[in-house]
């Protein structure tokens, strides 16, 4: 039961990252969705992307934190860590 919850957060918190990440596309790129992405990873602010895309896991994180639902909430941090290491990766590499 706890790992199922685990997972859900886990999952809501990648979606909240990739909305994020799209609504920054779409409200600060003049090119399209896949042009920026393509553009991110060729001029090396992928990992920027990706961080401001993270910024929306805020809301689902507090909200299961208001209602009680720790590990949910374990499980969107978890989403925000793996986040920061593709970033890592993508610094790297």
């Amino acid at each position: 039961m706890i790992k199922k919850e685990i997972f859900i957060g886990f999952i809501i918190g990648i979606l909240a990252n990739s909305i994020g990440i799209l609504l920054y596309i779409l409200l600060f790129s003049d090119l399209g969705i896949e042009e920026t992405i393509r553009e991110a990873i060729k001029g090396d602010f992928f990992g920027i992307l990706i961080a401001a895309g993270a910024i929306l896991n805020f809301v689902p994180f507090f909200l299961f934190i208001k209602k009680d639902r720790i590990y949910k909430a374990r499980g969107v941090l978890m989403a925000s860590i793996f986040a920061a290491l593709v970033i890592a990766v993508f610094k790297i590499f």
